[in-house]
């Protein structure tokens, strides 16, 4: 065997593709990648081989184009969305000497645009994970095969993240509106009331099952089974099930929520009003003297309410019954979740339950990580366990202090020198 190396000359082709060389000039020539397996005696693809597609292959119907064009994300998601690329088209366009081109964007274009945005940021403007998430709509948005490299932004918006928790940057999130704090804003409400019968089952469902406000908003009738012992409850999609599988449980009904009695008093309003069916959205916006709300006909979300509508009337609800703040944080919507699960937390219930009760994704710790939310965190301090005055000196202090004396004299410390001196 000869000591020298052989060189082998290949062609290297997109995708890490790799055309070996031919055995001879007129010899055939093959496709290998890394994915590429061989049984004994099987050749690679050829070079040259390609489908025998025809223009019937590349042709949408009209139908198909129909259907396609229409939205396939949550309705907050998509105003998000494009509230975040019209930014991103607006920054693009005001690059000199030249405009930038925003879809397709360079990495570069990406790259400044994320730096631009971590700037503002530690002006005041943003917070680290509104960049985050802005940067990543912008980046799905992008066509797939040519998506820019996040890398360098990423790893900015990183060391950003940590200089502003250093400098005392914190997440703001709702406190947790716990059974004791629903029951008081239940109290509170009205239920003689058509408004009032849908507020009092309002709270008490976002509790009992932990609601996201989108998904109380998209909540139907027919998906609500009404029992003598509790609800049947299906959320047919969350920000964990954006595939639309559904997540059902059972609620057993409860003394102090009285989640069944509501739900009957609220569902028979509804068939009064004539907006009772299974298609139908669960909670309606009423006027004041407990009608329907009327909505142009070519509304966007039809009847239904809006997730911002809905949590601002659960932080009136929480105002009228004294409670806009708990722990000096405003009341949100997404404290009903918080005050559930923190709740369940306290009761012993296992991660995994409360990850499917509240529609965590299996095996998420955010349900301990991000929603327990105990009332006054921070008041409860371990040192306090430690005994007074370290254990001996404490009969002596007390002493001193009863005496009246200015200076209080020690019991010696066996664990130091005689005579020595602190």
């Amino acid at each position: 065997m000869s000591s020298e190396l052989e060189i082998l000359d290949a062609e290297l082709v997109e995708d890490g593709i790799v055309v070996p060389p031919a055995a001879a000039e007129s010899g055939p020539r093959y496709l290998v990648t890394q994915h590429t397996m061989l049984a004994p005696g099987e050749l690679p693809p050829l070079a040259d081989q390609r489908p025998a597609w025809q223009d019937v292959d590349f042709r949408l119907s009209d139908e198909d184009v129909a259907d396609l064009d229409e939205p396939d994300l949550a309705e907050n998601t998509i105003t998000n969305r494009n509230s975040t690329i019209r930014a991103f088209e607006a920054w693009c366009a005001a690059q000199k000497p030249d405009p930038a081109i925003p879809w397709p964007c360079t990495t570069t274009t990406y790259t400044r645009y994320g730096l631009h945005l971590i700037r503002r940021g530690k002006a005041g403007h943003f917070k680290p994970d509104s960049v985050g998430q802005y940067m990543s709509r912008i980046w799905n948005w992008q066509p797939v095969e040519m998506r820019p490299d996040p890398s360098r932004f990423r790893g900015r918006l990183r060391v950003w993240k940590t200089e502003w928790a250093k400098a005392g940057g914190e997440v703001k999130r709702a406190p947790a509106v716990t059974i004791e704090h629903n029951l008081r804003i239940i109290a509170a409400i009205d239920e003689s009331t058509n408004i009032g019968k849908r507020d009092a089952l309002l709270a008490a469902l976002a509790y009992c099952n932990l609601n996201r406000e989108s998904e109380l908003t998209d909540q139907l009738i027919g998906r609500i089974r009404i029992h003598e012992t509790g609800l049947y409850v299906v959320t047919a999609t969350s920000k964990t099930d954006q595939s639309g599988k559904g997540a059902g449980r059972f609620i057993k009904d409860r003394e102090d929520l009285q989640l069944v009695r509501r739900a009957q008093a609220w569902f028979a309003v509804l068939r009064e009003l004539g907006a009772y069916g299974p298609h139908l959205p669960v909670f309606r916006a009423l006027t004041v003297k407990g009608g329907l709300r009327k909505y142009p006909a070519d509304r966007e979300r039809g009847v239904r309410m809006r997730p911002g509508s809905l949590d601002a009337r659960l932080q009136e609800l929480a105002e009228r019954a004294g409670i806009p703040y708990i722990d000096g944080k405003k009341v949100t919507s997404h404290g009903w979740r918080a005050g559930a699960n923190t709740d369940m937390i306290q009761a012993g219930v296992p991660l995994a339950e409360r990850n499917k009760a509240g529609r965590w994704a299996e095996g998420s710790h955010t349900a301990d990580t991000v929603y327990d939310r105990p009332h006054g965190a921070g008041a409860h301090d371990p040192l306090a366990q430690v005994p007074l005055y370290g254990g001996p000196a404490h009969a002596a202090v007390v002493k001193a202090r009863e005496e009246g004396q200015g200076a209080v004299q020690l019991p010696p410390d066996p664990t130091h020198p005689a005579g020595s001196q602190l």
